[in-house]
C-alpha cells in the first residue's frame, strides 16, 4: 500500500553542519542566529544577527519571501531542518532548492539594477548641475553646451527647452539679450497670426474697425452708422490672386489635412490626444503653427508628417516649468520649427527631388556612408535583397526619426542632433546608418520582405548604444570596427 505523504514518526530532519550553513548563508544572503555557532561567528568576524523583536525579510523554503518575527517563527529556518517527507520526497526537495536558487538570483539581479539606478541618478544630478551652471552664465559657451547636450539633457523643468532654443539659435548666447529677443519674436508671431490666420471676414472687420472708430465717434448716438463697403478683392466670389478669400479657400485643403494629422499625433499621450481642454488647446496651437508655415511657404505649403516634427518641440516648450515660457510655447515653437526645417525643407519639395539638395541626393549620401562603414551589409541590401534606401529611409530623414521611436527616445536623439558639431543633417545620416548597423545580423539573414518589414517597423533598441555607434562612424571603412 502506498504510504500517505506527510510527516511521520520515521521522518528525520536533515541536519546541516557548519560548512553547509555557511554555504547556505552565502547562497541566500541570510545570517544565522544559531546558538552553537556563536563562538565560530566571533572567530570569523560575524556579529549578532539582529536584536530580539526585529523584523527581517527571509527566503522561505518554498521560494517565497516573508517577514519573520520572534524565535518560534524562524526556528526551522535557522536550524535548516528541511523535512523531506513533508515536502513530498527528494525530487520536490531538489525543486525547492532550485526555486530558492532562482529567487536568490532574482534578488541579486534586483540589487544590481538598484545599484545601477543609483549611479544613473547621481550621473543625472551631475549633468543637471553642469547644465544649470552653464546656462546661468552671462555669456554661454556654446561648445560646452553642445558637449553637455550630446550626452542627453535632463527631462523635467525647463532646462531642455532653454538648451534647445540656444542650440537652434533662437536665443543668443548672451543672457542679457534674451528678454529683448523673446519679446520681439513673440510679438512678430502675434502679428503674423493676426494678418494671416484671420478669416477674410474677420480681417476685413479688423481693418475697418480702426478706420471707422474715429469717424463713428463723431456721429451722434441717435444717428445711423456708416455702411461698410467691401472692395472687389475682398468679395468671397473674387477669383483674383490677391483676394483674401482666394487665399483662404486655397488653404482649406491644408487645414483639413492638418486637422486629420493632429488627431493621429502620439495618440497614446493625453497631451496631444483626446477630448480634454488641454489636448484641444495644444492641437489648436499646433494647427496655427503649421498653417502659418504653409501660408509663408506657398511653394511647399503643408506636407503630411510635419506635425510629427513639430510635436517634440511643442511638447518640450509647453512643459517648461517657467509659466511665461510655457504660455508662449506656441510662438517659440513656431520660430524653432522654422529654424529646424531650414536645412531640410527642400526634402519636402517634390520638384527638387533630383537636385543636389533634394531627398534623393540625401538618400544617396546615406548609401555611401553605409558602404564606407560596412560594405558587406551595403552589398546585401543594395544587390542581394535590393532593399533601397528610399523604401525605408525616406521617412527616417524627412521626419527626423519621429515616427521610428517613442517620444522620450526622440527627445534624447534630438539632444544629439541639435548639439552635433557635424550639423543636424549630417548627424541624422549617421544615426540612420547606425540604425542599419545595429540590426546587421538580422538584415544579413533576411530577404527582401523580412528586411523591409524590419526597417519600416524598427525595433526598440538601446538609444545610447545607437548614438555611440553613430558618433563613431568614419568615412574610412578600415578605421571603423563595431562588434554586433
Amino acid at each position: 500500500m502506498e504510504q500517505p505523504r506527510g510527516p511521520t514518526n520515521q521522518t528525520r530532519p536533515i541536519q546541516l553542519d557548519l560548512n553547509s550553513l555557511n554555504m547556505l548563508k552565502d547562497k541566500f544572503k541570510i545570517k544565522f542566529n544559531h546558538e552553537p555557532l556563536r563562538e565560530a561567528d566571533k572567530k570569523s568576524g560575524y556579529g549578532p544577527v539582529f536584536d530580539s523583536g526585529e523584523e527581517l525579510d527571509v527566503l522561505l523554503p518554498n521560494g517565497a519571501v516573508g517577514s519573520v518575527k520572534g524565535s518560534r517563527d524562524y526556528e526551522f529556518q535557522y536550524d535548516c531542518a528541511f523535512d523531506v517527507a513533508n515536502s513530498g520526497g527528494g525530487a520536490n526537495y531538489e525543486k525547492t532548492i532550485d526555486s530558492e536558487d532562482a529567487t536568490a538570483r532574482k534578488r541579486h539581479e534586483k540589487d544590481r539594477l538598484g545599484s545601477v539606478s543609483v549611479l544613473e541618478a547621481i550621473a543625472a544630478d551631475e549633468k543637471r548641475s553642469d547644465l544649470e551652471h552653464e546656462i546661468s552664465q552671462k555669456d554661454i559657451n556654446l561648445e560646452k553646451l553642445r558637449k553637455i547636450a550630446s550626452m542627453g539633457l535632463p527631462g523635467g523643468g525647463g532646462l531642455r527647452a532653454t538648451a534647445w532654443k540656444i542650440l537652434l539659435g533662437y536665443l543668443p548666447t548672451s543672457r542679457a539679450l534674451w528678454e529683448k529677443e523673446l519679446t520681439e519674436n513673440r510679438q512678430k508671431y502675434a502679428n503674423l497670426k493676426e494678418e494671416l490666420l484671420l478669416s477674410p471676414t474677420e480681417l476685413t472687420r479688423a481693418k475697418s474697425d480702426s478706420s471707422n472708430l474715429e469717424e463713428n465717434a463723431e456721429i451722434e448716438v441717435a444717428g445711423p452708422l456708416k455702411r461698410q463697403e467691401i472692395s472687389g478683392e475682398d468679395h468671397p466670389l473674387s477669383d483674383g490672386k490677391g483676394s483674401a478669400w482666394h487665399q483662404f479657400f486655397q488653404h482649406t485643403e491644408d487645414i483639413e489635412q492638418i486637422d486629420r494629422d493632429l488627431l493621429r499625433t502620439h495618440p497614446e499621450m493625453k497631451f496631444f490626444s483626446g477630448d480634454s481642454s488641454l489636448s484641444k488647446n495644444n492641437r489648436e496651437a499646433m494647427r496655427n503653427i503649421l498653417l502659418l508655415f504653409a501660408k509663408l511657404n506657398p511653394a511647399i505649403r503643408y506636407v503630411q508628417g510635419m506635425n510629427e516634427v513639430l510635436a517634440p518641440i511643442f511638447y518640450v516648450f509647453s512643459t517648461d516649468t517657467d509659466e511665461q515660457n510655457a504660455a508662449n510655447a506656441e510662438a517659440d515653437s513656431f520660430s524653432c520649427f522654422v529654424r529646424l526645417l531650414g536645412d531640410s525643407v527642400d526634402h519636402f519639395c517634390q520638384q527638387l527631388d533630383n537636385s543636389p539638395v533634394g531627398i534623393l541626393s540625401t538618400l544617396s549620401r546615406l548609401s555611401d556612408l553605409l558602404k564606407a562603414n560596412d560594405e558587406e551589409l551595403w552589398k546585401h541590401l543594395e544587390f542581394t535583397t535590393r532593399v533601397k534606401p528610399q523604401f525605408y529611409a525616406f521617412r527616417w530623414i524627412t521626419l527626423l526619426l519621429t515616427q521610428e521611436f517613442k517620444l522620450q527616445s526622440i527627445l534624447r536623439i534630438w539632444d544629439s542632433l541639435l548639439s552635433s558639431p557635424f550639423g543636424v543633417q549630417e548627424m541624422l545620416l549617421r544615426i540612420c546608418c547606425g540604425m542599419l548597423l545595429c540590426v546587421k545580423s538580422r538584415l544579413l539573414s533576411g530577404d527582401f520582405v523580412a528586411n523591409l518589414r524590419l526597417l519600416q517597423h524598427y525595433p526598440d533598441i538601446n538609444i545610447e548604444h545607437l548614438l555611440q555607434v553613430a558618433q563613431n562612424l568614419s568615412s574610412d571603412a578600415s578605421s571603423y570596427q563595431l562588434s554586433l
